[in-house]
């Protein structure tokens, strides 16, 4: 499906099927990651959008097909080197701080490290002020700050976002646009769903169009959303294709 990436690919899918209730959602997704992608998948409610990343991510197992990493199982030390935040952010009944702590420790991060990374974290993104209040009293923005802050903590190569400011106002979109593209400059790939056109023509690089289960078209981000090939990507983009 993704032509002309390098021949180190962080990631490799081929063939993913998955069936849930004995009906199949997807439709043997091929994708293939080139290390420094910005790549955002695009298409309707019930697309498959959210059900590709799972997979990809490895939180859900596919029927068929597989995903290859180019570092074993996508581990190095016992942690994942990718991870996902997603469209509601879970946020536990601790402090913010103690948010990111938790997600270290479960990483099995050195318990000694524990608190200074996540300090280190929060002030990266602007957080530390936050730092000791209730996480789940934060603002819809601030939550969705915090889970991108936590992600990153995790020191990933590849960062996976389900629709990461689909319930954002304008000013915290901007926010968590500056945190990605801050993310996508220390050398992190990005992968995420949005509904969000003029936000996929700013973030990405490339841009899948899915529809009914399957990647129905792909290419650079201005070619595929100004000119698009297929007719379903097409009445998609125009606003006429909506299930």
């Amino acid at each position: 499906m993704m032509r002309d990436t390098p021949s180190i690919l962080p990631l490799a899918a081929k063939g993913l099927v998955f069936a849930a209730d004995g009906r199949r959602l997807l439709h043997g997704i091929d994708v293939s990651i080139p290390r420094g992608e910005r790549l955002a998948l695009v298409g309707p409610n019930g697309a498959g959008k959210s059900l590709t990343l799972r997979l990809l991510h490895g939180l859900l197992t596919p029927a068929a097909g597989s995903v290859q990493w180019s570092l074993g199982d996508g581990c190095i030390d016992g942690r994942k080197r990718h991870a996902l935040v997603f469209q509601k952010p879970v946020m536990l009944r601790r402090s913010v701080l103690a948010n990111i702590e938790h997600a270290l420790a479960a990483a099995h991060f050195p318990r000694r490290e524990l608190r200074g990374r996540a300090e280190a974290a929060l002030a990266r993104f602007g957080l530390d002020d936050l730092a000791h209040r209730p996480a789940r009293v934060l603002s819809g923005g601030e939550q969705q700050r915090l889970a991108i802050t936590r992600a990153a903590a995790l020191e990933p190569d590849l960062l996976f976002l389900d629709e990461p400011t689909s319930a954002l106002d304008p000013g915290a979109t901007r926010q968590v646009e500056a945190m990605l593209d801050e993310l996508h400059g220390s050398g992190v790939t990005l992968v995420f769903s949005t509904h969000d056109l003029g936000q996929a023509r700013r973030m990405a690089r490339h841009v899948a169009v899915m529809n009914k289960g399957r990647i129905i078209e792909y290419g650079p981000a201005g070619q595929v959303l100004d000119a698009p090939h297929s007719a379903a990507a097409r009445a998609f983009v125009a606003g006429d294709l909506l299930w």
